[in-house]
């Protein structure tokens, strides 16, 4: 019986951590940063970026790394969004360096 038992089990597999593909990490942290409006804001006023060029950029590595150094730029934003994400502040300050160049 215990045999019979054993043959059902099946293995339950951890998903992926977000922090394994740096700019699906990247575009999750730009969501967290856009869902506050005045954090958005100071995202576009300290990177220089408009809504259309942040719209146009989503694949462009450097708009991705710009976004990794806005939060970099400002530990307690770092901190909370790495929360959100499910993440280590370091992981998700370490992708800005993954993301290709």
């Amino acid at each position: 019986m215990l045999y019979a038992l054993e043959a059902r089990l099946t293995i339950l597999r951890q998903p992926p951590s977000p922090a394994s593909d740096p700019n699906a990490l990247a575009l999750s942290a730009l969501g967290w940063v856009l869902g506050e409006p005045d954090r958005a804001e100071r995202l576009l006023a300290l990177t220089g970026l408009t809504p259309d060029a942040l719209r146009a950029g989503l694949q462009d590595q450097a708009v991705l790394r710009a976004v990794i150094e806005f939060l970099c730029a400002h530990e307690p934003d770092l901190v909370a969004a790495a929360s959100a994400l499910g993440v280590e502040p370091a992981d998700l300050a370490a992708t800005k360096e993954r993301l290709a160049e």
